[in-house]
């Protein structure tokens, strides 16, 4: 049995215990449901979430209202949920912060894995690497091969330590052997501007954020950190094709999260209800035009992809020597 089917084997047998649950279990949803946000508006999960609010009524008969709690790398917003009551009107979406954050704080407020029930798969965004017209670095091997004859010389700018693009950066890392100088910055719009400027030599940005500068010419594509090419830029290849490395795979992913506790019949009444808005067509579309791909499946798969996801940024966040640095 897996650690997550125990949580919910333990979190269903106390329920069954507690008449009030059960009431609300039959009753729900009887009053608006509230989808926070860690982050601020207009951003990736920010968009996200507005797609999935907008449809969910159309399933649960309530309102769905998107709030953002932004502040403290998503820590804020996420550990409300996490001690929110669990009658499934409080729900997260989040992704990357949620298995890099344990390791990067040294006082972080809940467990993840342990105090949120996954409900369902959102999306996935690849990141870019590009790097400034100056650069004279044509592909990802030509820019791994300058890096490694100038250390020191190169740096990088994300919106944090354990950002999906820190994150992607330290795998190429880790891969390669080389090391880029990492600047953190409060958003991508500003990581964004310096890098267009050529104060950053090279970008690990998330794709929608990139692509406007990309067709511009004003930022040079090399590779793409997924493991398929992006439709969106067809003829860049992905890091794995350039480099030769199988292997490499460093995504953002965002997943839609009740408070451990909620009622298993209300977990899933919430998934079978974000699984017909990821299916709708006019869903699917906001949130591939928001840069990300929609997923969907089972809880099961989000539960095994959020454990996986904190084993593979623990060991990124060591090398990196930035455990416990928050």
């Amino acid at each position: 049995m897996t650690p997550y089917k125990f949580r919910r084997l333990v979190a269903g047998l106390t329920l069954l215990a507690t008449p009030a649950f059960a009431q609300s279990s039959d009753d729900y949803p009887s009053r608006p449901i509230h989808i926070i946000v860690p982050t601020a508006a207009a951003g990736s999960i920010d968009m996200l979430a507005r797609a999935l609010g907008k449809h969910l009524p159309q399933t649960l008969g309530r309102p769905v209202i998107v709030e953002n709690r932004p502040g403290a790398a998503t820590n804020i917003g996420s550990d409300h949920v996490a001690k929110a009551p669990p009658d499934g009107y409080t729900l997260l979406i989040n992704g990357a912060p949620l298995a890099a954050n344990p390791w990067l704080f040294k006082k972080f407020p809940f467990k993840p894995t342990s105090d949120l029930a996954p409900v369902i798969e959102v999306g996935e965004i690849a990141n870019v690497i590009t790097v400034h017209p100056q650069v004279p670095a044509k592909s990802l091997p030509e820019l791994i091969e300058l890096v490694r004859s100038r250390p020191g010389d190169f740096n990088y700018g994300t919106t944090g330590l354990g950002s999906s693009g820190h994150l992607a950066a330290e795998l190429l890392g880790q891969k390669t052997g080389i090391r880029l100088t990492h600047v953190t910055y409060r958003g991508n719009a500003q990581a964004a501007t310096d890098h267009i400027a050529g104060i950053l030599q090279v970008g690990f940005v998330n794709l929608p954020v990139a692509l406007p500068f990309i067709k511009d010419q004003r930022i040079r594509a090399l590779a793409v950190t997924s493991s398929k090419r992006s439709k969106m830029l067809p003829d860049v290849p992905t890091v794995a094709e350039a480099l030769q490395l199988p292997d490499y795979e460093s995504l953002g992913w965002f997943g839609l999260f009740a408070p451990t506790g909620t009622p298993e019949a209300i977990v899933e009444r919430l998934h079978d209800a974000a699984q017909k808005a990821l299916d709708d067509a006019a869903v699917s579309s906001s949130i591939r035009q928001a840069g990300a791909e929609p997923l969907g499946g089972s809880r099961q798969q989000l539960a095994d992809r959020l454990e996986r996801e904190t084993r593979i940024a623990k060991q990124l966040i060591e090398f990196a020597g930035a455990a416990n640095s928050q």
